[in-house]
């Protein structure tokens, strides 16, 4: 059983920054897509970041150019960095590992029923003013 713990969360003002962490139980490349996903009060699950170990990255319109994933191989982490918060990026941040082809590593594998990963984490609280 894999298990994936999220930190990193907290509170900031507008135009603030964090990195979120997400620290596997396996190997980082064990499985070899990792998605960033968040969930508002009250709103629906979105998918807003993904990394192939292939190398590709797929990042939601409203985070593109704001958020990057990178990997840790020697931490077995993975990193989201947040730059230029807002308060609309305010929710609990899920990390998830999978494996699935690159095409569904992205936005069309991360939304609604395809976002059936299958390794979770519990989830780090942001919260942007």
């Amino acid at each position: 059983h894999v298990q994936l713990v999220e930190s990193g969360g907290g509170s900031v003002q507008t135009g603030g920054s964090l990195r979120l962490s997400c620290i596997s139980s396996e190997p980082l490349y064990g499985r070899n897509c990792v998605g960033w996903f968040r969930q508002a009060e009250g709103y629906e699950r979105e998918g807003v970041a993904a990394g192939h170990t292939d190398g590709t990255t797929w990042y939601a319109d409203s985070v593109k150019g704001r958020f990057t994933i990178s990997p840790d191989k020697a931490k077995k982490t993975w990193y989201l960095q947040l730059t230029n918060l807002k308060p609309e990026d305010t929710g609990v941040y899920y990390c998830a590992t999978d494996d699935r082809d690159s095409f569904y590593c992205s936005y069309d594998g991360l939304q609604g029923a395809t976002a059936d990963f299958a390794n979770w984490g519990r989830g780090t609280q942001v919260t942007v003013s």
